[in-house]
């Protein structure tokens, strides 16, 4: 009885066990498919929806296994070992050389979930011989929901941000692998002869594997990274949030967030100068700023060049973004080392929860953030997010935004001008050729200011005593002016975008890209 009791424990500790490193290989893949696909909630979903059915299909198979059910769990573990551990290589080394990164992660999503599925009813029948129906089932599926608990605190708070997706699947395979390894040396008595040699050969080859693929994992990803870009990768770091890359051509050093550019020291003034200088010299002298993203320092180097300016505060979700911003040199030396400066306070925080329990007004706010491709930046695009704005910004203050290409996202980029405006903003159009971005434009938002008075005032500015690389009075003219659109545009049909209602990302989805 005390041998069948510590049998059945060993067996409830290995599904605990499985539970959470299952659990964090669903989470692991759902972000590379995010990474490398887009728009995280139709990968989260799908993935997690894909690998549950797996597991189904999984429970289906192991009817079929009427003998050996030990053993198979056996080589069910080790098999899983492998294929989390290494998950990521994998993925990175085929997104480098193909296009085929996302049936990869799907069909290791498959496999994955197969072996998974087929692991809980395994030990459901291996317990049976120890424990009654209705305490089996009961305990086997709470000591798999249990580890599920562990693993999702452990992704969250640990895995993902601190080892990144190089290193946490091996983690994963190793404590699969440990679990087998432990259950085969506590239950070697009852494993039949003819699976021994075997499981120990392919133990062997496992753990050298997975100690191996460890040791290798960042030379190997940062492999397949390079291979994705035509220049050097100098930095690359997966964040909690996104995946950060630097690349250097020459003397020159392009960020990209998630595979997307943001902007380019070969040519950043071109979008950083229009946002800021125009905004700055419409007669309402900001002396408090909030900035929403532009955790690179770019847009807080332009503001700091106006002695008015008392305070800067600048909101971005990702520390690694304003890390670097502030500490790596290539971008010190770039914003002029403005992360640092006194009149500079960062928070690293959500911008929608930050506006929205901030007690405090600004003269001017600047939204620079990525486009919205996802929904969750789509609702930093939203009615609710610029009327938030609007009620923290002072009687005459002013608001600017990046939004997108008034070329190939057409509707997109009017979308957000119409948004602001069903959030009371008065809004004049901004545009201009980067030429590493192509045609990129901003909304400028006003409380109190026309749409014609803000260009009027505009083409009267000549900026007189701050240092620029390319704005000046010529050029007001050339960012107020629009020529026709490329593709017509029914203004009408175009709706607001709103939390609830997110449809500024199926406009910038179905941009006129083909013409970029």
């Amino acid at each position: 009885m005390t041998n069948q009791k510590q049998s059945s424990r060993l067996i409830k500790i290995a599904l605990f066990a499985t539970g959470f490193s299952g659990i964090v290989a669903e989470y692991v893949l759902a972000t590379m498919a995010t990474y490398f696909l887009g728009n995280s909630v139709v990968q989260w979903t799908m993935i997690l929806s894909v690998m549950l059915f797996s597991m189904g299909l999984g429970s289906r198979f192991s009817k079929y296994f009427s003998d050996y059910l030990l053993e198979r769990f056996l080589l069910a573990e080790l098999a899983l070992s492998m294929l989390v551990g290494f998950s990521a290589i994998a993925v990175y080394t085929i997104a480098g050389f193909s296009t085929y990164s996302g049936f990869a992660i799907y069909f290791l999503s498959i496999l994955i979930g197969l072996l998974i599925g087929l692991e809980i009813p395994l030990v459901t029948r291996i317990n049976s011989e120890y424990e009654d129906l209705k305490v089996n089932i009961s305990s086997v599926m709470e000591n798999d929901y249990y580890g599920s608990l562990l693993g999702g605190v452990f992704f969250a708070f640990w895995g993902l941000p601190v080892l990144g997706l190089t290193h946490t699947p091996f983690v994963l395979g190793g404590i699969n692998f440990l679990v087998a390894l432990f259950l085969y040396f506590q239950l070697r008595n009852l494993v039949k002869p003819i699976y021994r040699t075997w499981l120990n050969v392919l133990s062997g080859i496992v753990g050298v594997c997975l100690i191996a693929g460890a040791i290798y994992a960042s030379p190997i990803i940062l492999f397949g990274e390079q291979a994705r870009y035509k220049d050097k990768v100098i930095f690359q770091e997966q964040s909690q949030y996104q995946k950060v890359v630097v690349t250097q051509w020459e003397d020159e050093y392009w960020l990209y967030i998630n595979n997307n550019q943001q902007f380019s020291t070969l040519d950043e003034w071109l979008y950083h100068e229009p946002m800021v200088h125009p905004v700055m010299n419409l007669g309402t002298s900001p002396r408090e700023i909030l900035i929403v993203g532009g955790g690179d320092g770019a847009i807080a180097r332009e503001l700091l060049k106006y002695p008015n300016v008392q305070s800067i505060e600048l909101v971005d979700l990702d520390p690694v973004i304003t890390n670097l911003g502030k500490e790596h040199p290539i971008f010190v030396e770039m914003n002029d080392n403005a992360l640092s400066h006194p009149k500079v306070e960062i928070f690293n925080d959500d911008a929608f929860t930050f506006i929205e329990g901030r007690k405090k007004f600004y003269d001017l706010i600047l939204v620079d953030l990525p486009d919205p491709k996802t929904v969750e930046l789509s609702r930093l695009y939203s009615k609710e997010f610029y009327f938030m704005c609007h009620r923290h910004l002072r009687e005459r203050g002013m608001l600017i935004t990046q939004s997108g290409s008034p070329y190939y996202a057409t509707k997109a980029f009017k979308c957000v001008g119409k948004t602001l405006e069903a959030a009371g903003f008065n809004t004049l159009p901004l545009h201009n050729q980067v030429v590493t971005m192509g045609e990129w434009g901003w909304q400028v938002a006003s409380k109190h200011l026309s749409a014609e008075e803000m260009k009027n005032r505009m083409l009267q500015m000549d900026f007189e005593g701050i240092e620029t690389r390319w704005i000046n009075q010529e050029a007001m003219s050339l960012i107020t002016s629009f020529g026709k659109d490329l593709v017509e545009v029914n203004e009408e049909e175009i709706e607001v975008n709103t939390v609830h209602n997110p449809v500024l990302r199926a406009y910038y989805k179905s941009g006129n890209w083909d013409l970029y």
